[in-house]
């Protein structure tokens, strides 16, 4: 195809979010959305999103599909497919502008990308003197990113590829994110959410339970009436188990 034809195609790499929805009932959506995001419009940065409906237990005859895109758009989040719906619903989902996509798709494109081989480093080419010379390849991104200072409410903080250690409080009202693990080595009094990237061996650590909100993959459990008796101010330490949060005390030596 010539440079300068009127349409070219390129290949890109974009984060795409699965969001596995049990439901399609608004206003239920609508509080769970609310209780973890907080009503933040910004909260998901415009990422993209495939509806997963494959683990929903019933599904309606029909569903508003622009009114279930307009909520989730209200966090942020940019519907752009759906994947495991039966096959009335997906005929009114293409129409709807949501095209159908293969339940696995993601996760082979996903593991496409991972296990794609490494180019070996470029070596410079051998000069009289000295020795060979290997250029030089670049730093890593990070593994984990430290912080310490005290977040406070109204504050949150996003460790965007890699684990969050946190050496100070984290307020009621404030909120961690990573994408990989959670420590927390002061109080946990806001919100944690671990694996946002959908990892789910991702866990949260803390020396001091008192949260507000746990998240693990998108799996959250809420502390309206707070934390249980036996937990509360206690190391702790927070897992994905069978599609459910389970929160265990912490030994601490």
């Amino acid at each position: 195809m010539a440079k300068d034809s009127p349409i070219q195609f390129k290949g890109t790499t974009l984060k795409i979010i699965q969001t596995q929805l049990r439901t399609t009932d608004h206003a239920t959506l609508h509080q769970a959305l609310t209780e973890l995001t907080g009503n933040s419009p910004d909260f998901f940065e415009n990422e993209l999103a495939v509806l997963d409906f494959s683990h929903a237990k019933a599904m309606p005859e029909s569903v508003d599909w622009g009114g279930l895109v307009d909520l989730l758009g209200q966090s942020g989040l940019n519907a752009v497919a759906t994947c495991g719906l039966p096959d009335e619903l997906a005929t009114s989902a293409v129409a709807a502008g949501l095209p159908i996509v293969g339940v696995d798709a993601i996760g082979r494109q996903r593991a496409k990308i991972e296990e794609a081989p490494k180019a070996p480093p470029v070596v410079a080419p051998e000069p009289p003197r000295p020795e060979p010379m290997v250029a030089s390849t670049p730093e890593p991104a990070p593994r984990t990113i430290i912080l310490d200072k005290p977040l406070r409410s109204g504050q949150r903080f996003y460790a965007k590829g890699c684990d969050l250690i946190v050496t100070a409080m984290v307020s009621a009202g404030a909120e961690v994110i990573a994408d990989g693990n959670i420590h927390v080595y002061a109080p946990l009094r806001g919100r944690a959410l671990a694996g946002a990237s959908g990892d789910k061996a991702a866990r949260i650590f803390t020396t001091s339970l008192e949260a507000e909100l746990l998240s693990i993959a998108g799996l959250y459990r809420t502390f309206e009436a707070g934390v249980p008796a036996e937990l509360l101010r206690q190391p702790a330490t927070v897992s994905l188990i069978d599609d459910g949060l389970s929160i265990m005390p912490l030994a601490l030596r």
